[in-house]
């Protein structure tokens, strides 16, 4: 199983979260491209980290909104999309090729990456974006998402996550950030959720129903508070139950 994390989502004196730490705790990171969250020197530090630890790096790409974190969904045409998707992937990956290191997979961020569950134009943007880029560049998102669809319709490899530290409906999409609940925090019950995900595909909704997900990467949010604590537990939790960790990319 692999977890996932995103990170690189400081922009010049402003720090979010503790990517050092998490660094040394996750097997992907999801990298902000800078239009989201993250700059050039972040992503730099970012980077390097990743190759020192053996870290995937995946392009956590998103629209161009440093003002609302990328969390508030635009609506772009196909070729702004379009563009913005490529600058940022080959923003991270000249990046990420100065210091050894490669960008092995993409994951969008917020607004745009729920967004991509229904939205057919938006997500056709991406994936031509990704496409354009690198036909066999793997794609990580929410099963049953418009994204994935049309992603692998594109012969990408594509694989599906599922979020440790948010609740989910009963349609298997996140309850919106906007709404109480929305983020876990509890770390015990964090870790019991990571372990039933690993094992049995499994997540339950706010409603009692049972979704099934069978997730190839488990994501937790960097920036959520006491998330180095959450990442711990759900490592150590995950290889106390004897799932192995490793990258899917």
């Amino acid at each position: 199983m692999d977890l996932n994390a995103d990170l690189g989502e400081s922009f010049g004196s402003w720090t979010m979260g503790d990517d050092a730490r998490m660094f040394q705790l996750v097997t992907s990171a999801n990298v902000a491209c800078g239009f989201h969250a993250g700059d050039p020197v972040t992503m730099l530090d970012s980077c390097r980290a990743a190759y020192e630890l053996d870290v995937t790096v995946g392009a956590h790409v998103g629209y161009r909104d440093l003002a609302g974190f990328g969390r508030r969904s635009l609506d772009t045409s196909f070729d702004e999309l379009f563009g913005d998707v490529l600058y940022q992937l080959g923003a991270l990956d000249g990046v990420a090729h100065a210091v050894g290191a490669s960008v092995d997979y993409v994951k969008p961020h917020g607004a745009l990456y729920n967004r991509l569950v229904h939205d057919v134009e938006q997500a056709s943007a991406v994936v031509a974006a990704v496409n354009a880029y690198d036909p066999g560049l793997p794609i990580l998102g929410l099963p049953g998402s418009e994204l994935l669809k049309q992603a692998q319709e594109a012969g990408h490899p594509v694989f599906v996550e599922a979020f440790v530290d948010r609740a989910y409906r009963a349609d298997g999409t996140l309850v919106p950030r906007s709404e109480e609940g929305a983020v876990l925090h509890d770390v015990d019950a964090i870790v019991e959720r990571a372990v039933r995900l690993a094992t049995k595909g499994e997540v339950v909704a706010t409603d009692g129903t049972v979704v099934q997900v069978r997730p190839d990467s488990l994501c937790i949010h960097g920036d959520t508070p006491g998330a180095v604590e959450m990442a711990a537990g759900v490592r150590a939790g995950l290889e106390a139950a004897g799932v192995s960790l490793e990258s899917f990319a």
